[in-house]
Order: structure tokens, then sequence, then C-alpha cells
């Protein structure tokens, strides 16, 4: 296998990873909320551990946080993008279900599509084809079992979030002052941004800031939450986007719901229904079918 094609399975995989990772959100947030933590705090204190965890990792790696003044733009836009998908997700968990959450906010690769046709940036068939089947088997996994209306506002929170996270993904993918920049450095600089954000966030929202955080289990899911779907979920993310695109990253990110479908059933001893069981069979045909054709795809091009 050459170079190219371990670099782009590299991406495939770091894809995965970040889906997988970001799906633990109602993991680690579900519990801390039941202790009475708000979510200003949540995310504040998610962001600001995770931010010098990377520092150190960073430091770690002999790497210089200097930016360039034309970037500091960009990375700001990248930082408030990530941020705002957070504060909206983490909301709509108040108002509906984290799995009707999950399935909204999947809809994230058709606004990514929709925005990249808008810069004349059209993706292969057989890329669409499998955002259309992954989309289904996310509609699969989190069928409910019962007809309930839901408050049109958690529903509202859930679609900006995606349009926001879809956006995130694009500009990283299209951006060429961003395209100089390690996945480390955007990752940090994203995650001190939004820890100003929530800072901020908290004052205008207001509330006991420190309500249930010193609880044991809070502590252990504030490290959870800043490790697994912060640092290295936006990561990963990161650099599947560089390397693939952010479509196929977006597909990618069907691992967030199989993760936390997964987490209910092995953790939670949750029922593995039938619709549950075709959805991740059809999310994992339409990876399959995404990095079989990219594979085919560079093989032609090296005849050629």
């Amino acid at each position: 296998m050459g170079k190219f094609s371990r670099k782009i399975m590299a991406g495939y995989f770091c894809g995965i990873v970040g889906g997988a990772t970001y799906g633990m959100n109602p993991l680690f947030a579900k519990p801390l909320i039941s202790n009475g933590v708000s979510v200003p705090t949540m995310l504040f204190f998610r962001y600001f551990l995770a931010a010098l965890l990377m520092a150190v990792l960073i430091r770690f790696r002999h790497e210089s946080r200097r930016v360039k003044r034309t970037q500091i733009p960009v990375l700001i836009l990248l930082g408030i993008l990530y941020a705002t998908s957070s504060i909206l997700l983490f909301e709509s968990y108040q108002y509906i279900p984290s799995g009707l959450a999950t399935t909204l906010i999947y809809l994230y690769p058709i606004f990514s599509v929709l925005i990249l046709i808008f810069v004349k940036e059209y993706p292969s068939w057989q890329t669409l084809f499998a955002i259309m089947l992954s989309l289904i088997g996310v509609a699969l996994m989190t069928l409910p079992s019962s007809e309930k209306a839901f408050p049109l506002l958690g529903i509202m929170l859930t679609l900006f979030s995606a349009l926001c996270y879809a956006f995130y993904l694009v500009v990283i993918h299209l951006s060429r002052k961003a395209s100089s920049l390690t996945a480390d450095i955007i990752t940090y600089y994203g995650l001190v941004i939004g820890t100003v954000m929530f800072f901020f966030y908290h004052l205008i929202k207001g509330g006991d800031f420190f309500c249930g955080v010193l609880a044991p289990s809070s502590i252990w899911n504030f490290i959870g939450l800043a490790i697994f779907p912060t640092v290295i979920a936006m990561f990963s993310l990161t650099y599947s986007t560089r390397v693939i695109g952010a479509t196929k990253t977006g597909v990618l990110g069907v691992f967030e719901p199989l993760t936390a479908i997964l987490i209910g059933v092995l953790l939670f001893r949750e029922s593995l229904s039938w619709n549950v069981s075709l959805g991740i069979s059809l999310s994992i045909i339409a990876v399959l079918v995404m990095i079989i054709s990219q594979h085919c795809s560079s093989k032609i091009k090296k005849i050629h």
C-alpha cells in the first residue's frame, strides 16, 4: 500500500474514531445534568480541561502555539462554530431525548453537501448513496417506540447544532489559511475559544456555577467528557476532514449514534431490536461502500 493510500486510510480511521468518541457525549453529559450541573458549567469545564490536555500534548510534541495574524480570524470562526454546536446540542437534551437529538444532528452530512454544492464542489454519486443509506440506518436505529410529540424548540436547537457542525467541517476543508495549521493547533485554539465563550454564556444565563461540580461522579464524568468526545473527537475529525473531505467525514459520523446504541446495550443492558440491528447493518454497508469506492478510484488513477 502506497503512502497516499495509507494517508487516506488514516483519514477514514480518524473519521470513525471521531464519530465514535463524539457519540459518547450523552454517556458523560446525562449524569452531570442529573447531578444538577448546568449546561454552561458543564461545557466550560469540559473545554477548559480539554484545553489543558491539548497544551500538555503540544508541549510534549515540541510544537509551537504561535500562529500568523492572518490565521487568527479562521481559528476564531472555527472555535465559535464548534462551541455553538456544543451549546445547542447540550441545551436540546433538556427538551428532547438524546436518541432523537442524535438522529437530528446527523443531518450535518446533508448540510455539508448543500454548502459544498453552493460553492460548486460536488460529491460523487457513491458518496451521496452512502449518505442516504447511513441516514436511513440512523433513522431506523433511533426509531421511537411510541408516538409522542416533542417540543419544537428542542428540535430546532439540534438542527442548528447540526448546521454549525457542518460549517465547521466545511471551513476546515476549504480554508487555505487553516491548511498550514496542524490538527493539534486547530483543536487547541478551538478549545480555548470555546472555554471563553462558555464562561460568558454562564454570566448571561446566571445560576450557581459550581452546583453539582464537586460530586465524585461529576469529576470523573468531566474528565471523560474532556478526553473522549472533546480532545479525541475534535483532533480526529479535523485530521479526517483534511484528508478525505467534509462530506466523507460526515458519513463516518454514523458511528456517533452507533456508539450511543452500543453503550446502551452493553453497559445499560438495553434491548437490541430488529430496527436497531437493521440500522446498524445499513450504516456499516454505507461506510464500506464509501471506502471501497475510494480504494477503487485510487487504483484507477494509478493505472492511468
